[in-house]
């Protein structure tokens, strides 16, 4: 009889294996010149096919697709090489998930083409990949749409400081004194320069009533040491400067032509819209966006949250759509935009609750919006101020704008109607909040705190 140590009992080993999810999942490693498909070994001779990426070719991957009775496919995002192979394949009636390549990189021993779509399709075979948001292909042109317009007005902005460099090699100083040199007064200016005028007074007779700089000072800073060097430089700014600002007026047009579709696919709502006291900037578009938002919507005002006008309404719907369905909570929502923390976990020990570092354009936009709120007289405000006071003001603008993402989330779910309470509000009911914790602390320590006593009136 053999003896057992005690305290040990001997189990059965038994290998965990993985369930099938996607028995019909193809994986595909997409490039600039071609694409590497894998299929199931059991549904072709060769599993694994390369195409060129050619449109042709694209049509001959999916029929061959089809033919190995494939009906989801998991794509490697890499670049925009994935989005002409995308949309022929969802045409073609195939579900398509795009993954971050960040995802399935963990493993050592996977980077060859061959390796890696096999890979891909192991994965998304057993269910293991997550794809990532792309929203519908209206919203999606619209995004198109809208993301020219702001690379339009960036490559504006670099001529203008082209032109402000032209401007100080030949030390006409008018930057000191225009706040804007593309202003109603600098503009002017410009033009005349350009145009071979060169006499100060002339130049400073263009000063706008609203300018906050004298003639005289106008009139000084526009004595410079003129070069044609300079000069050549000068107009060929000015004159992309005036071409870029055309091509933002087609954009808007654009822009507007399909918001007018997708609001008119809206039933008729009677809500109007949030009025605030906004300045509108000078490169927002010439259209009334939020009426067109409100309708497109179907009745849900961004523009009631403040810090969020038109402009900015737009560029949020451009980005995440109007189906909050997407997602299934607003803390999903506000993780995927990459403003919830990421808690790093070891030996039971946090060492990081950081929040990741990504080129969502959500998140950089709400963190926008989140600064606008530091002298602001509304709950935002009140709450940022709080949190900049304790945390640093750039862990306040992460935790405002993760609270804007939140009300954004429920004014598009149609959960709430946003009512900003104001600043005044915020801050009682903090203090209120702040009262009932300490006396639970004083009730755990056996203590008693006194309530103030009421003053006398004499």
């Amino acid at each position: 009889m053999t003896n057992k140590p005690k305290g040990r009992t001997t189990r059965k080993k038994t290998r965990a294996e993985f369930e099938t999810v996607n028995p019909n999942a193809a994986g595909i490693d997409c490039g600039s010149g071609e694409h590497y498909v894998a299929v199931p070994a059991d549904r072709a001779d060769n599993p694994v096919r390369v195409f060129p990426s050619f449109t042709a070719d694209l049509h001959r991957l999916a029929d061959w697709l089809i033919e190995c009775d494939i009906d989801t496919v998991a794509i490697e995002s890499t670049g925009v090489y994935w989005i002409p192979l995308f949309d022929i394949l969802s045409e073609r009636g195939l579900e398509v998930i795009v993954v971050n390549a960040r995802h399935v990189k963990n493993v050592p021993g996977r980077k060859t083409d061959v390796v890696d779509c096999q890979w891909l399709q192991q994965l998304h075979t057993f269910g293991l990949l997550r794809g990532s948001f792309r929203p519908d292909l209206e919203i999606t042109q619209l995004r198109a749409y809208v993301r020219q317009r702001d690379t339009l007005v960036q490559s504006a902005a670099d001529q203008t400081r082209r032109m402000q460099k032209a401007l100080i090699q030949m030390n006409l100083q008018l930057h000191n004194v225009l706040s804007d040199i593309t202003g109603v007064t600098g503009l002017k200016i410009l033009r005349d320069i350009v145009a071979g005028q060169q006499d100060p007074k002339h130049l400073a007779q263009y000063r706008d009533r609203r300018c906050k700089a004298t003639l005289e000072e106008i009139e000084a800073s526009l004595v410079g040491h003129y070069r044609p060097e300079h000069l050549f430089s000068l107009k060929q700014s000015l004159d992309l400067f005036d071409n870029y600002h055309d091509k933002i007026a087609e954009c808007d047009e654009q822009i507007e032509v399909v918001l007018n579709v997708l609001a008119a696919k809206q039933p008729t709502t009677d809500k109007a819209v949030a009025k605030r006291q906004t300045r509108n900037a000078r490169n927002t578009p010439k259209i009334k966006l939020a009426p067109l938002l409100l309708q497109m919507t179907g009745g849900h005002d961004l523009t009631a949250i403040n810090s969020i006008d038109g402009y900015a309404a737009l560029k949020i719907v451009s980005e995440i759509g109007i189906d909050m369905n997407r997602w299934p909570s607003e803390k999903h929502f506000a993780s995927w935009a990459t403003l919830a923390p990421q808690n790093k976990i070891t030996g039971g020990k946090q060492i990081s609750s950081k929040t990741p570092r990504s080129g969502n354009r959500v998140a950089a936009l709400l963190r926008t919006c989140a600064a606008t709120q530091a002298r602001a007289n509304s709950a935002l405000g009140a709450f940022y101020r709080r949190l900049a006071y304790r945390k640093g003001k750039s862990k306040a603008i992460a935790a405002t704008a993760r609270k804007i993402a939140v009300m954004v989330y429920r004014v598009l779910a149609g959960k709430i109607d946003y009512k900003d309470p104001g600043a005044d509000a915020y801050d009682n009911a903090h203090r209120e909040r702040s009262i009932r914790a300490l006396k639970r602390k004083a009730d755990s320590l056996g203590l008693t705190i006194l309530e103030p006593a009421a003053a006398e009136v004499s």
